[in-house]
């Protein structure tokens, strides 16, 4: 499960609202090897392929693959309008610690509590 709070439903709404994005877009949510600690998360605006999952909140949806959900289950999707650091955080309990931006995380270990 993906939660997603209501400003990042706000947030979300406006931006496929300015990209006149297409009927069943929403924002893809991604985990891939990288980043200072390991594994980064990125985003991109997309539509959901058979196997995503799909978490929809408000209007709209957030769609993970199926490799991505598995270090991603039980996160959460806020949004930040910082000047330094503004943007879509993921505030994800799986995580054992992320790097200083929080773009990028390692992974709790499969048998720590």
């Amino acid at each position: 499960m993906i939660a997603v709070t209501e400003n990042a439903v706000k947030h979300l709404r406006e931006l496929l609202e300015s990209k006149n994005a297409a009927a069943g877009t929403g924002l893809r949510l991604m985990v891939k090897r990288g980043g200072c600690a390991g594994l980064e998360y990125a985003m991109k605006l997309d539509t959901p392929g058979a196997a995503d999952q799909v978490y929809g909140e408000g209007g709209v949806q957030v769609i993970v693959d199926p490799e991505s959900l598995s270090f991603l289950d039980g996160s959460e999707i806020d949004y930040s309008d910082s000047l330094s650091d503004g943007g879509f955080k993921v505030n994800n309990p799986q995580a054992e610690r992320t790097c200083g931006c929080g773009s990028s995380f390692e992974p709790r270990k499969a048998d720590a509590p």
